[in-house]
């Protein structure tokens, strides 16, 4: 289904509040399209209502699994959960949620905001991300901490590929980032790739209302040992997604490796898995419950 198809499918899970990301966290794993939270008309709700959309509904056991999955990772028991229930939502309902709840993030040198939100602020980069059905809207730990990374490391000039680029947001943000660096020069080669069809459509969309569509080379699929390497290579994913790839990921990167959609709880199996492969220097960030980590990959040098 793209996203232009008129109904989708949502579970909603009424939950503690404190909860609710281990439930988003569900989502993901889940392959939504996105979810959203109801607070109920109360910022401080003991409960609210966490909401996912799918294009394709799981089984009901499927989803029981990975909400318990979420909630013991999380450190919460069953209990905090009162409720799920399932059913169709328009389209147009999703777009109008969005416009209710999402307001300008800033996000280190960054701004990030929706098509329809007047930012006055230019002191700092704006990157418009379209309220559609894919991850990545600036809101979320993970895509903040990728950002604050690539901001604190990345050269003017790095090539750059994006593993599981979602909307796009991060793939535009350094296009955005090395023009303001370079004056409005040249920039490096920037290639960003989805497994979701329906990601890489939103991406395009969003890369063109940034100004950088022709900077971004975007690709439906995964990357594989023919995908060229890069100077700075990013997988903002889940670990049990990152760890398969995660030889590959070494090896498409020539000088940076950035990892995340990791959950603290998950950091020692991340570096512990680095260690084995003979990096013992990994830089983590953290956010809520979540981290990222950042690694330097040495390469040997040809013998003049």
């Amino acid at each position: 289904m793209t996203k232009s198809a008129e109904k989708w499918h949502s579970i909603e899970v009424s939950v503690s509040a404190e909860a609710a990301e281990a439930i988003e966290f569900a989502f993901n794993s889940l392959d939504a399209s996105g979810t959203a939270i109801n607070r109920l008309g109360n910022a401080h709700a003991d409960t609210v209502i966490v909401a996912g959309y799918f294009s394709e509904l799981p089984e009901s056991d499927v989803i029981d699994a990975e909400v318990r999955f979420a909630l013991e990772a999380y450190g919460f028991g069953e209990d905090v959960v009162s409720g799920i229930a399932k059913s169709d939502v328009e389209q147009t309902d999703w777009l109008l949620e969005w416009k209710k709840h999402w307001r300008p993030t800033k996000v280190g040198g960054f701004i990030i905001a929706p098509s329809w939100e007047t930012v006055d602020d230019t002191s700092k980069i704006l990157i418009r991300i379209e309220p559609n059905m894919a991850f990545g809207t600036g809101t979320h730990e993970t895509t903040q901490l990728c950002l604050r990374a690539i901001e604190a490391n990345i050269d003017k000039r790095d090539t750059f590929l994006d593993v599981g680029t979602g909307t796009g947001i991060l793939a535009i943000g350094v296009a955005l980032l090395q023009r303001r660096s370079n004056g409005g020069g040249r920039i490096g080669t920037i290639v960003a790739c989805d497994t979701d069809v329906d990601s890489i459509a939103i991406a395009r969309e969003n890369s063109a209302l940034n100004g950088v569509g022709e900077n971004i080379d975007l690709f439906v699929g995964s990357i594989s040992d023919s995908t060229l390497p890069a100077d700075f290579v990013c997988a903002n994913l889940t670990l049990d997604v990152i760890v398969p790839l995660l030889d590959l990921l070494i090896a498409r990167a020539k000088k940076t490796l950035l990892l995340s959609g990791i959950l603290v709880t998950q950091e020692s199996e991340i570096i512990g898995a680095l260690s084995e492969r003979g990096f013992s220097a990994a830089e983590v960030g953290r956010a809520g419950e979540w981290i990222s980590v950042l690694i330097r990959v040495a390469r040997p040098t040809a013998a003049s």
